[in-house]
């Protein structure tokens, strides 16, 4: 780490009793010391108070609805995420940023989702003595293959003994279904999570040696299933990937029914006396509009600001799925609601500034769809910036600031910067820390772990410094349903935030951009992208 720890240890103490002791939200004029005189020096007076308009009520207000069951988890895409779009480009029109995206305050991409809905399903599983019709809303779909089952032999396996399929005659199985009570491991707690997935892994593999052509597993969860879930996103510059569908083998799903899984409890294992039909139609496109969504506040030097500074998060999450003990929203408050109301409320403080007390440079505010499905929004603007990315000089990327439950232990006052040493922006978070009580510091392995799982790396990969700031890396409910805005830590994320502002405000108006660390290892390849994206190297 970069820091005196003694010196540092000391001021911590001294900070965290002035900043937490009262119990009812510090203020910046609380927490500046003597020590951080030389830091405020570089900014307006003004910018006490504006940061001081980030507050726990106003983060809690705005993630108590980002957050909320009305948004259903913020799919990519999905009616919840385009509610959460509108809501975020609402706060930046009243934060006073400059529209500066092809419709006001979005940047829209025209992607096409290749997927089916419930007509292109069909099933029946007859079978004990009974005729039961599978419902589309009833099931959860893992594969994107086409498939025409009609009589198909039915074979109930039990998953605690896969090493029974070995047992069975092999003209019992081979162009056969198998009713399994294998666990869909996407609907089981984080704790079962592995077990579930070790299950699919012993016994799967079998399956397909034998020849089985479907396997319908039971979900005891809920009625309530997931269909065929999104469908896959064809991204308008890469038509290939239309073909990059989600493919099992054999085709996997699970039955949400009461009488079909009331049917399996009934049955001995083996080769039943009944068939089964089943129908998968064929995937086709349907036009989808997403959204970044992207304010700007523009810069106060004549010069500088043309070269702009981004602030990002993503504002999508999972959506829905099957449900665990009632609960079938992947809420996202943490992940990444948290850094999502952190940009919004960061446009809010800076929007304030006079614009003579604004930073040098201009900085772009934005929200991005698809991180979940595979940093789709950033790559996005990275392929199709607003501004010319030779002139964006670095990005900060606030992902999962809010709780501090983190499995290492409570992460009060602390926030970690992936790729730490990968460049100079990094210096300004550390410096703002020091004079906010907050330890920025290079976490001994997932600074760099994690440095390519956030939306930083779209920007790194162009050769611009860029970088996630995180305060709990891995924490209770992480990608889980139970992820909700009542169980973030308002009080260390306002003060998370503000320094987080003091910070970009200090990277802003710097007389000198920041710059790759060119003697670090893991840095090769995005100091040659940078000499590429600013004329020193041929493409």
């Amino acid at each position: 780490m970069r820091h005196d720890t003694g010196l540092f240890a000391a001021r911590f103490c001294l900070l965290g009793a002035m900043i937490l002791g009262g119990g009812g939200g510090s203020t910046l004029a609380q927490a500046t010391t003597a020590g951080a005189t030389d830091v405020w020096s570089k900014v307006p007076a003004s910018m006490h108070s504006v940061l001081d308009r980030i507050t726990p009520d106003s983060l809690s207000g705005d993630l108590s609805f980002i957050a909320s069951d009305l948004l259903e988890g913020r799919g990519t895409p999905s009616p919840g995420q385009e509610i959460a779009a509108y809501y975020i480009a609402s706060q930046f029109r009243g934060a006073g940023l400059e529209p500066v995206g092809d419709d006001a305050y979005f940047q829209t991409a025209s992607w096409e989702v290749n997927g089916r809905g419930a007509e292109a399903f069909s099933g029946r599983i007859t079978g004990g003595g009974k005729t039961l019709v599978l419902s589309y809303d009833r099931m959860s779909i893992l594969t994107e293959d086409e498939l025409n089952i009609d009589g198909a032999r039915l074979v109930r396996v039990a998953s605690a003994n896969p090493d029974a399929v070995d047992a069975m005659a092999a003209e019992a199985l081979k162009g056969a279904v198998v009713l399994t009570d294998l666990a869909n491991y996407q609907s089981v707690s984080q704790a079962s999570r592995r077990d579930a997935f070790m299950a699919m892994q012993a016994l799967l593999p079998k399956l397909v040696k034998a020849g089985v052509v479907a396997v319908i597993g039971i979900d005891r969860s809920g009625p309530k299933g997931s269909g065929f879930g999104t469908g896959t996103l064809v991204n308008p510059d890469s038509p290939e990937s239309r073909g990059r569908g989600f493919r099992m083998n054999p085709p996997l799903m699970w039955s949400h029914d009461p009488e079909v899984v009331a049917l399996f409890d009934s049955l001995e294992n083996g080769p039943i006396d009944g068939t089964v039909d089943l129908v998968l139609g064929p995937m086709h496109g349907e036009p989808v509009k997403l959204r970044n969504v992207v304010g700007l506040l523009r810069g106060s030097d004549a010069r500088l600001r043309d070269e702009y500074v981004l602030v990002t998060a993503h504002y999508d999450h999972l959506g829905v799925g099957s449900p665990v003990d009632g609960d079938s929203i992947f809420n996202g408050a943490n992940d990444d609601g948290s850094g999502t109301v952190s940009v919004m409320a960061l446009a809010r403080a800076l929007g304030a500034l006079a614009p003579e007390d604004r930073p040098a440079r201009s900085i772009l505010f934005m929200t991005v769809f698809g991180e979940e499905r595979g940093l789709l929004g950033s790559q996005y603007y990275a392929s199709h910036p607003i501004f010319p990315l030779e002139q964006t000089v670095g990005n900060i990327n606030l992902e999962q600031i809010g709780r501090t439950d983190s499995s290492e232990g409570p992460q009060i006052n602390r926030a970690s910067l992936t790729g730490y040493a990968f460049s100079t922006l990094t210096d300004s978070f550390v410096e703002a820390g020091k004079a906010m009580g907050v330890d920025v510091y290079d976490h001994p392995a997932n600074s760099e772990s994690f440095f390519s799982r956030s939306d930083n790396v779209a920007f790194a990969i162009k050769g611009i410094p860029a970088h996630t700031l995180c305060v709990a890396y891995i924490y209770p409910d992480y990608h889980q349903r139970g992820d909700h805005w009542e169980k973030v830590d308002y009080e260390n994320m306002s003060h998370i935030d503000r320094m987080v502002g003091l910070g970009l405000y200090l990277l802003a108006d710097a007389p000198q951009a920041p710059v790759w660390n060119a003697d670090h290892p893991r840095t090769k390849t995005f100091v040659r992208a940078w000499k590429t994206l600013h004329g020193e190297l041929e493409p």
